[in-house]
C-alpha cells in the first residue's frame, strides 16, 4: 500500500468512516466525491476524536452557531466546510505520520514557528494555499531537511 493511499484511508477513518462517509474511502478520488456530497456533521466528531478541540473545529470548518443551525434542520455541511474537514484531517494525518508520535505531531502542529511568521502550522493550513506550504515543510522534516 503507498503512502498516499494510507493517508487517504487514515484521513476517512479520522471523518467516520464509511459508517458516516457513506462509502468506503480508498483514493484521493473516493475522498474528492465524499466532499463534493457534502460531509454529514457527524464528521465533525470524528475531528474530535482526532485530537482537534471544538475552538478549532470551530475556527477552520464551521462556527459553533452555524453547526446547531444544520443539526437542527439535519443538514450536512457545505462542500466548503467538508473540504476544510478534510484539509484539516489530512494535514494532521501527514504531521502524526511525519513525526511517528500524534503527541508530537499535535505540538508542533500548534507551535508558532518563525518560518511561517510566527503563526502555527495549524493556522496557516487553514487555506489551500497554506495547507500545500505546510506539507512541503512536513515532507522537508520527514527527508530530514530543514522545514
Amino acid at each position: 500500500m503507498s503512502v498516499a493511499v494510507a493517508i487517504v484511508e487514515e484521513v476517512a477513518r479520522k471523518l467516520g468512516g464509511a459508517a458516516v462517509l457513506g462509502a468506503v474511502v480508498r483514493s484521493q478520488a473516493d475522498l474528492a466525491s465524499a466532499v463534493r456530497m457534502r460531509l454529514p456533521l457527524a464528521a465533525l466528531d470524528g475531528l474530535a476524536r482526532a485530537g482537534l478541540s471544538p475552538r478549532e473545529i470551530e475556527r477552520f470548518v464551521i462556527p459553533e452557531r452555524t453547526r446547531r443551525h444544520r443539526a437542527a434542520r439535519h443538514e450536512k455541511l457545505t462542500v466548503e466546510e467538508s473540504d476544510r474537514a478534510v484539509r484539516l484531517a489530512r494535514i494532521q494525518t501527514l504531521a502524526e505520520d511525519t513525526f511517528e508520535d500524534r503527541a508530537k505531531a499535535a505540538r508542533w502542529l500548534r507551535r508558532d514557528l518563525a518560518a511561517l511568521g510566527g503563526e502555527p502550522p495549524l493556522a496557516v493550513a487553514g487555506t489551500d494555499a497554506g495547507a500545500r506550504l505546510i506539507e512541503i515543510m512536513l515532507a522537508r522534516i520527514a527527508w530530514g531537511a530543514a522545514a
